[in-house]
């Protein structure tokens, strides 16, 4: 299902906490610089990178299912290949959407969150969709995904 308009609204609006899948402590990075935007807006964010302890002032989770609290948005930095078992694990955080970067597609992760409810957006960047839709201020360039390893 391809959502329109109205619908990524709607989740922009009423989400609050946004898991970052992938978080790079990078500045230069995609997703460091799509959080930082976020951080802006207004959201609370929570990195996932099994890599690091803390990235942008907020302690990073090894895993999804390591989060204690609800998590409104999973938007996911990685490539197609592994997002199956991280919509997967998602999914038991019961989450208001899954949402894929730019460059990043996974029929399987969306017939998964589908089935449960779900809302799933790819291959678009969530930065560029608030900017779009919710009238920010501040510009924004294209922000190809990131390949993370």
């Amino acid at each position: 299902m391809e959502y329109q308009d109205d619908i990524i609204v709607e989740i922009l609006k009423n989400s609050h906490t946004i898991a970052i899948v992938g978080l790079s402590p990078i500045e230069d990075k995609p997703s460091n610089r799509v959080t930082v935007y976020l951080q802006k807006a207004g959201y609370r964010i929570i990195p996932v990178n099994p890599g690091h302890e803390e990235i942008l002032g907020e302690k990073s989770y090894k895993s999804l299912s390591a989060i204690p609290e609800k998590v409104d948005i999973v938007d996911i930095f990685m490539r197609s290949e592994k997002v199956v078992p991280i919509v997967e694990e998602a999914i038991t955080l019961k989450p208001r959407c899954i949402w894929l970067q730019l460059g990043i597609k996974s029929e399987e992760g969306k017939a998964i969150a589908e089935k449960h409810n779900t809302a799933f957006i790819m291959d678009r960047c969530i930065k560029q969709e608030h900017e779009r839709l919710m009238k920010s201020s501040e510009g924004c360039a294209d922000i190809p995904p990131e390949p993370m390893s």
